[in-house]
């Protein structure tokens, strides 16, 4: 029988959260917890992992500190669910987790001498090989990505693996040279069709840019949203401060919301 009396719990235990959650679902206990399935949480999975971006990018530890504990709870469901189903314990997920980390850190956990984060980066790549080797799995560098990753984040990872089993420009001027190239074709583009294709292959080469740059295109992209989106609605704001619409306000007034500055357009300071 589980001790449904939180008082008696120790809330800095993450044992805690465990027995929180499997009151939560267990008979007699929370209807819409014990609905819930994998399935069913995925969209709040989702949106807990872009609370935490969110929390970082806005540099904010009380919020970091709250979302990283919803993600903990979204786990401990997960797990939960499993459970019931005989699938795994909580106890399993740990222990596997666990037991990866040591054997992918044998430059801590054993005798291995790495000394520069490029070479822990190839290491974690081969023993993720040898693994899958072991197990009769044998992949292309660019298969096994999440098909629901954003399309940034899909097309960094699958480039920089692919970086790793050598398929690379010999240095940046290779990917401002595509980069070039790209934007020609697409200036050339002549159905709707060729101009997606076109597109597609410049964003393509933007984000091996990115990864040129040790800069994440999700990340860069979802700043310059949350820029743009700020600078946008201050002049909004002042635009009505002066007593007038902004979206009545010339095309030439309206430029200057640009991307990389703010400045007062002529026609509010008259």
């Amino acid at each position: 029988m589980l001790d449904k009396n939180p008082l008696n719990y120790d809330l800095e235990k993450f044992d805690t959260l465990i027995k929180i959650v499997e009151a939560l679902r267990a008979p007699g206990g929370c209807p819409w917890d014990i609905d819930q399935t994998h399935g069913s949480l995925k969209r709040h999975l989702l949106e807990e992992c872009y609370e935490v971006l969110e929390a970082i990018d806005n540099e904010d530890p009380a919020a970091l500190k709250e979302e990283l504990g919803d993600i903990l709870v979204q786990i401990a469901f997960h797990a939960d669910i499993a459970r019931e189903h005989r699938s795994f314990t909580i106890s399993d997920l740990l222990v596997e987790v666990n037991q990866k980390l040591i054997r992918r850190h044998p430059h801590v956990f054993d005798d291995v001498k790495l000394e520069k984060a490029e070479e822990v980066e190839l290491q974690w790549e081969q023993l993720k090989a040898r693994e899958r080797e072991a197990k009769g799995i044998t992949k292309s560098p660019v298969e096994g990505i999440p098909k629901d990753l954003p399309a940034l984040v899909y097309s960094q990872l699958m480039q920089d693996r692919a970086s790793k089993s050598g398929f690379e420009w010999e240095d940046i001027n290779g990917v401002l040279s595509k980069i070039e190239e790209e934007c020609k074709e697409l200036t050339e583009a002549v159905t709707e069709q060729e101009s997606i294709h076109e597109i597609g292959d410049l964003l393509l080469v933007m984000v091996n840019l990115c990864r040129w740059m040790n800069v994440q295109a999700e990340d860069a992209l979802r700043q310059a949203n949350a820029r743009f989106s700020d600078r946008y609605m201050r002049m909004e704001k002042l635009a009505l401060d002066s007593g007038k619409t902004f979206s009545d306000l010339p095309l030439s007034d309206k430029e200057a919301v640009s991307y990389t500055h703010l400045t007062l357009p002529t026609i509010l300071l008259v």
